[in-house]
């Protein structure tokens, strides 16, 4: 099969040594118990060399174990994560290289393992990886038949794809603000949402008014009428002064919660605009505001820093049931075939998409 793997640390002067990894990589995935029942295509990120993103290469289609699906990809999804993983924001523990990267997929299941109960072959499902297994940028994967759910009919692989990482931050960060999805009951809290045109930020909006939130959101200019589309109460064009303030112009009330997924948004700007006992959830590796986060841990305006999701499956079946329903959709920014993975990648990493970047096989 064909796939998208980066390597070891290489350097431009590391070109002829590239083959070699290839070779030795599905060599090492052969020997571990993944067989070939024809090459599966990858690609792999040199670390050094900026002329040289994703590379292309053949591998064994993975064999699968007793609790896992081995799905055939029909689309992908890139996330910040899998960028942040390839420069090392996880080094020394994990990954080891070369890697397979992207977390998030969609696709059928061709194989499964013995010791699965809910899922059988030609289901149509939506799976999320492992983060330190990785696997997804392939034309097939193994993955976890726990954090593997059937697709609704009707929803479309790229639409699917598009939910696990994002849709599952966003709503980790809601539930810890108290926040029912329900559409008719909840806090009714005041809201914003930065960076809302984002992967998150899209999710967010929607799942925020769902639970009868009032939403303020900030992005770009050319953003604000998809935004206000997805619900929004008020949008903010964080290039003008009241934007860079976060300041509604609607309203004179201060924030009871802010949702912060803008990495380069800091605590010393939120704290101004939140209510007497507000707080901030910030999905960012925004290191100051680590360092807020401890020090604001016992006042009554804090900012709270969220971990690596520990949601699963059933959240995951939510998302897809909401999709399903036409109570969320899934903004797709752009839709790459998987020969032009590595342009994804890059569009990803320039930080600018607007929702998701999706690889289609």
């Amino acid at each position: 099969m064909t796939a998208f793997i980066y390597p070891p640390r290489l350097t431009c002067s590391d070109n002829r040594r590239s083959s070699g990894i290839a070779r030795d990589y599905g060599r090492r995935r052969r020997d571990s118990g993944h067989h070939a029942r024809g090459a599966v295509h990858r690609l792999r990120r040199r670390r050094r060399c900026p002329q040289v993103s994703l590379q292309h290469v053949e591998i064994p289609v993975p064999s699968v174990k007793k609790h896992e699906v081995l799905i055939k990809v029909e689309a992908a999804s890139v996330n910040p994560i899998d960028w942040s993983i390839q420069k090392g924001m996880l080094r020394p523990f994990l990954p080891k290289f070369p890697f397979i990267p992207v977390t998030d997929v969609a696709g059928e299941i061709v194989e499964a393992g013995s010791a699965g109960h809910e899922l059988k072959v030609g289901d149509k499902v939506l799976s999320k990886l492992n983060f330190w297994k990785g696997g997804g940028l392939a034309e097939y994967v193994a993955a976890p038949e726990s954090l593997t759910v059937v697709r609704p009919a009707g929803v479309s692989a790229v639409d699917a794809a598009g939910l696990p990482v994002a849709g599952l931050t966003a709503v980790k960060a809601l539930m810890s603000i108290g926040t029912k999805f329900d559409g008719i009951g909840g806090t009714g809290a005041n809201v914003l949402i930065t960076a809302a045109s984002g992967g998150v930020g899209t999710y967010a909006v929607q799942l925020a008014k769902l639970g009868n939130h009032r939403v303020t959101a900030t992005c770009g200019a050319r953003n604000m009428d998809l935004v206000r589309s997805l619900g929004a109460d008020e949008v903010l064009d964080y290039n003008t002064p009241q934007g860079a303030a976060l300041t509604s112009l609607a309203s004179d009330e201060k924030y009871d919660y802010i949702i912060n997924t803008a990495k380069n948004v800091n605590w010393s700007a939120m704290k101004p605009t939140l209510s007497s006992r507000g707080r901030v959830v910030d999905i960012t590796p925004n290191p100051g505001n680590y360092v807020a986060a401890m020090l604001t841990m016992f006042a009554r305006k804090k900012i709270t820093m969220m971990a690596l999701m520990s949601l699963g499956k059933e959240e995951m079946r939510f998302l897809m049931e909401l999709v399903g329903e036409g109570k969320l959709r899934t903004v797709v920014d752009s839709r790459c075939p998987f020969e032009k993975a590595a342009e994804a990648w890059e569009k990803s990493m320039g930080g600018h998409a607007t929702g998701k970047v999706i690889v289609e096989m």
